[in-house]
């Protein structure tokens, strides 16, 4: 299901720059930066990065591994 969020003028801005929706984009550079480091890529405060996140609904969780062990992600 597709759901239509209303988007600031600011996030309209970074899709721009970016070249894809903020709520596909988001879930990589989080993933690949970190909070920090995907607010600092974006030109924004982890505070509204964080409040981005939760708008479109996308989690994010901290997974602890030992050495060895593995972690497959999945989507539906």
């Amino acid at each position: 299901m597709l759901t239509m969020y209303k988007k600031s003028k600011k996030m309209l801005q970074i899709e721009g720059n970016i070249g894809k929706p903020l709520e596909d984009a988001l879930p990589s550079l989080v993933t690949e930066l970190g909070l920090t480091g995907a607010a600092n890529k974006l030109g924004l405060g982890k505070a509204t990065l964080n409040y981005w996140l939760l708008k479109f609904g996308i989690s994010v969780r901290r997974v602890a591994l030992r050495p060895g062990d593995s972690l497959e992600i999945s989507s539906n």
